[in-house]
């Protein structure tokens, strides 16, 4: 079964809130007959429109290939968060990469926030960046390692943005018994993801990109030039950069053996009463729990409750999407049990075994940068800018990132399924014991 088209149709977005506030650039053409160019990406989503908007400002002929349309898969179609850090915690990196490094990755961690936020003022305003992430704890015994987590990183960071969160201050700020505490990170925030997406593409195509549009990769041969198929065009390009993430299928079959698809699902109430949805989150936070399989949420610009969560191993999303999220979401608000659901969509995201980003060198001039696991609106964004900076010789942050391990999943493509739907149903299942 193709991921592209398992549960979307060909050339339209998903019947998502951010599709439906969302003005889409274009439609871009269809590649045809013979193209060259310096750069191909591969992919359309936040790594790709990345590295070809800071490409093409450093002089950089782009060609930009899409299967889909720009910003269709998880990059608009995600929570919208943008956290600080990498998504392991600081005492993790420590201990796989060395104090040294995990300072570096940190330090990159801030500069990805930073860049959505310069990216969202200068292309797309209308991305509406807001500050301050809840980290919030769903068991008591979770809280104390929060707390000293939080003081880690202002003491041994520098970074004071972050700070403990009390039990009764957690319920007053997201409105739910459901939680202990936590941490308040007011370096991150949250954007409409969707609209940063054609921010981007606007801004590429401004600059000389070539987006085309519907013009999936059929065939890569390796050389000193690449020579890339799609159905109706060849290209000839000096660079490509794979940007696929969790739509790339067997496209590559060194990227598949490290990052795996899996899907995750989203649901948008109706408008809520102004009183009644700042009762829910009482500073327009968006919230994070502890839960291995992550409840995630946020209001909206027009006050809905925008819930993510759940998880599914398949190609095919659930037929009922609302049901499946609105377990979750009534458990932590049970005061929405009568509230509508008008939107409710999955998207399918990569994970790599480890959870760090898959950075690497497939050959000299064949890069690949994705497997953010759920921490990529920031991320990916720097790791297109990263992958442009490589193609143009200055390759140190991207072979650092690259430096990180990210293991081959065991049994290699063919058994990552059953087994990480092994290993998922004994993390959710400790999440409800």
């Amino acid at each position: 079964m193709d991921l592209l088209t398992a549960n979307d149709r060909r050339g339209e977005y998903p019947q998502s809130w951010y599709a439906a506030t969302a003005d889409a650039p274009g439609p871009y053409p269809v590649a045809k007959g013979a193209l060259d160019c310096d750069v191909c990406i591969i992919g359309g989503g936040f790594t790709g429109l990345s590295a070809a908007l800071h490409l093409a400002e450093r002089g950089f002929d782009v060609v930009l290939l899409e299967a889909q349309r720009v910003g269709f898969g998880a990059s608009g179609r995600n929570g919208g968060q943008v956290g600080t850090g990498q998504r392991l915690e600081q005492d993790a990196l420590e201990e796989m990469v060395g104090k040294g490094d995990a300072r570096k990755l940190w330090d990159l961690s801030l500069e990805s926030v930073q860049l959505v936020r310069d990216l969202v003022a200068a292309h797309a305003p209308d991305a509406d960046f807001r500050d301050g992430i809840l980290h919030a704890d769903h068991r008591p015994r979770f809280v104390p390692d929060s707390h000293a987590y939080a003081r880690k990183l202002n003491d041994e960071y520098g970074y004071d943005l972050i700070r403990p969160v009390d039990r009764d201050e957690m319920r007053h700020l997201c409105g739910s018994p459901a939680y202990h505490g936590g941490t308040l990170d007011m370096g991150g925030g949250h954007i409409h993801p969707l609209r940063f997406a054609f921010g981007l593409a606007r801004a590429a195509t401004a600059k000389g990109v070539r987006i085309r549009e519907l013009s999936r990769v059929t065939g890569l041969s390796h050389g000193a030039t690449v020579q890339i198929e799609t159905e109706t065009a060849k290209v000839a390009a000096k660079h490509v950069l794979w940007a696929c993430n969790g739509y790339l299928g067997h496209a590559e079959g060194q990227i598949a053996a490290r990052v795996m698809p899996i899907n995750n699902y989203i649901l948008a109430t109706e408008p809520l009463d102004e009183a009644f949805a700042q009762e829910l989150i009482r500073e327009g936070h968006a919230v994070a729990d502890s839960k291995f399989v992550i409840n995630y949420f946020r209001l909206s610009e027009d006050n809905r409750m925008l819930f993510g969560g759940a998880e599914s191993y398949g190609y095919r999303f659930p037929k009922d999407i609302v049901k499946l999220v609105s377990k979750p979401m009534l458990e932590i608000y049970p005061q929405l049990k009568d509230t509508k659901v008008d939107y409710a969509w999955g998207g399918t995201l990569g994970i790599t075994l480890n959870r760090m980003p898959h950075f690497a060198r497939l050959q000299g001039n064949v890069l690949t940068a994705s497997g953010y696991s759920g921490h990529g609106v920031s991320m990916a964004t720097l790791g297109g800018k990263m992958a442009a900076e490589a193609i143009a010789g200055q390759a140190e942050r991207f072979d650092l990132m690259a430096s990180v391990p990210t293991p081959r999943f065991p049994g290699g493509v063919a058994m990552r399924w059953p087994l990480l739907v092994a290993a998922m149903f004994w993390f959710s299942l400790r999440d409800k014991l």
